[in-house]
């Protein structure tokens, strides 16, 4: 069946002019947008502009002003980085001829697709993404992954998972319905191409994105726990499509997908999930890689697997000063090279696993009681993801600053420092350019801020539901014109009631109207 992408584009320019026009402006906010200024005039003054899409430094506060959240916490470095991750990701939205898409290298790379754009990390743009007000960008980039000449399956990409998610900030499924057709194809393309008759799917780690992996390529929790997470939102989306029998179908393949990884992938005596290579040998790999944490990320496995979580707080497990590390310390390959490949995934910390790692032990703390891991390891990784935002330039200053990989003992960002002293040349050309991973859009930050530390779990109903993951130290914060459903939110915590002059405790808003609140620091619910 095809699609005629020039009607499509007509109809959600239609969509989206009436999304905006009915969308709720700004009213009687708590924060005023003018406080935060600063942080981009700063982050600008700073900044090298190298590259350039479509809302350069000179429109960045004007962009961010009319399109995030504001965020007011005690602590500075959370705060300061929100604001920087967010800057950053304006330079990525890129104006194409079909429609906006999200990059995730500012200069064009060798390995990309149509437009520079590359699938890896896709699914991180669209849940970061998924908070800004004017929908125009990410209703765009989901169309072009099927309908503009996207490549949806070039890397890895949980694409049904991140749309469904995105529809739950939202409250529109209308564009998620529109694309089932194209969800369901995808979907059966990695059946025909990466699902081997053990009913599991193999992927290579390089097309996981996690190059020079100890564990190697085969059934790896990556790629099975992103079919799992997209053959359920395919399912959700059917069932309100009116499609009960793909609903039916899809299901199914989620619960197969799920035992079938928690039977094979497991090792027991490890208590981890492992990369199982392909063929006959049926013998797991020996190494933890902090990718057997992925199932979290889409709520997939059973309790008693949660004994998996120790292994993030351990200093023989993943656990650095600038980590996670991506595989276990205590194992005899866990390297930090500084020569061969510049982008390895056999011990440097990644932001892109540290995203999903956080995601998934976010989702785990707004599940049923456990005793593996608390609110507080959670509050301890941010602040470690947080710590590694920064960059000492030759002159001493140190700025904010986001790239590929990290030495996770010292911080130094080590693909950034191995391209530099590349003999052949290749820091201005041959692998992507001056400054390749500058700004690089491959993780989340400000999603993690909002849906796990500030606590704001989107549902597919009217409920309103904030879990705040927060330090208990903390006696005030506020994130403020939040859009969610339609509406705007604003989530406060004031344990005197005197900093935001609301009255004491946890509250929550919805334009301007409360809907939830409670004396303590918790989970609270409301109604739109």
């Amino acid at each position: 069946m095809k699609f005629n992408l020039t009607l499509l584009s007509a109809s959600l320019v239609v969509m989206t002019a009436g999304y905006a026009a009915d969308a709720p402006k700004p009213a009687a906010s708590v924060l005023k947008a003018d406080s935060f200024r600063h942080y981009v005039e700063t982050f600008n003054s700073h900044d090298d502009e190298l590259y350039k899409n479509i809302y350069p430094n000179s429109a960045a506060w004007d962009f961010l002003k009319d399109n995030i959240p504001l965020l007011d916490c005690p602590d500075e470095d959370i705060q300061r980085t929100y604001y920087f991750r967010w800057w950053t990701y304006r330079k990525h939205l890129k104006k194409t001829p079909a429609g906006f898409i999200v990059d995730e290298f500012l200069p064009n790379v060798g390995w990309a697709g149509k437009y520079n754009s590359i699938s890896c990390a896709a699914g991180h743009h669209i849940y970061e993404g998924r908070w800004l007000r004017d929908p125009k960008f990410l209703d765009d980039y989901a169309c072009f992954w099927f309908r503009g000449g996207g490549d949806p399956r070039n890397y890895s990409f949980w694409a049904a998972d991140s749309m469904w998610a995105r529809s739950l900030v939202t409250g529109d499924t209308g564009l998620a319905i529109n694309l089932l057709p194209d969800l369901i194809r995808n979907y059966e393309g990695w059946e025909k191409s990466r699902r081997d008759p053990n009913g599991l799917f193999w992927q290579e780690d390089g097309a996981d994105g996690m190059e020079v992996s100890i564990g190697g390529s085969g059934y790896r929790a990556t790629i099975n726990s992103y079919q799992y997470g997209d053959a359920l939102a395919i399912a959700r989306i059917a069932e309100l499509a009116g499609k009960p029998d793909i609903a039916g179908a899809y299901r199914a393949k989620a619960a197969t997908l799920k035992q079938l990884v928690q039977d094979r992938l497991w090792d027991k005596d490890a208590e981890f999930f492992k990369v199982l290579p392909r063929g006959n040998v049926g013998k797991l790999a020996d190494v933890r890689e902090q990718h057997g944490l992925t199932p979290w990320y889409f709520n997939m496995v059973d309790a008693q697997f949660n004994v998996a979580w120790k292994q993030l707080m351990d200093p023989k497990g993943f656990y650095a000063p600038y980590g996670p590390t991506t595989a276990e310390q205590r194992h005899p390959k866990f390297q930090l090279a500084y020569s061969n490949h510049e982008c390895q995934w056999n011990g440097p910390s990644w932001p892109y696993a540290t995203s999903v790692t956080l995601t998934g032990l976010a989702n785990l703390l707004n599940g049923p009681p456990q005793k593996i891991i608390g609110p507080n390891d959670y509050c301890e990784v941010l602040k470690i993801y947080t710590k590694s935002h920064q960059l000492k330039l030759d002159d001493g200053q140190v700025v904010p600053w986001i790239d590929e990989n990290l030495n996770p003992n010292n911080g130094d960002w080590l693909s950034r420092t191995r391209l530099k002293a590349w003999k052949n040349g290749t820091w201005d050309a041959g692998k992507g350019g001056k400054e390749r991973g500058k700004d690089y859009n491959h993780s989340t930050y400000c999603d993690l801020v909002i849906s796990g530390l500030i606590g704001l779990r989107p549902q597919p109903d009217n409920n309103v539901v904030v879990n705040p993951l927060v330090p208990p130290t903390w006696d005030w914060f506020c994130l403020d014109q939040v859009p969610y459903h339609g509406r705007l939110l604003t989530i406060l915590w004031d344990k005197t009631g005197q900093h935001y002059g609301k009255g004491k405790g946890l509250r929550v808003f919805a334009d301007g109207k409360e809907i939830a609140t409670s004396g303590k620091i918790g989970r609270v619910t409301g109604t739109l």
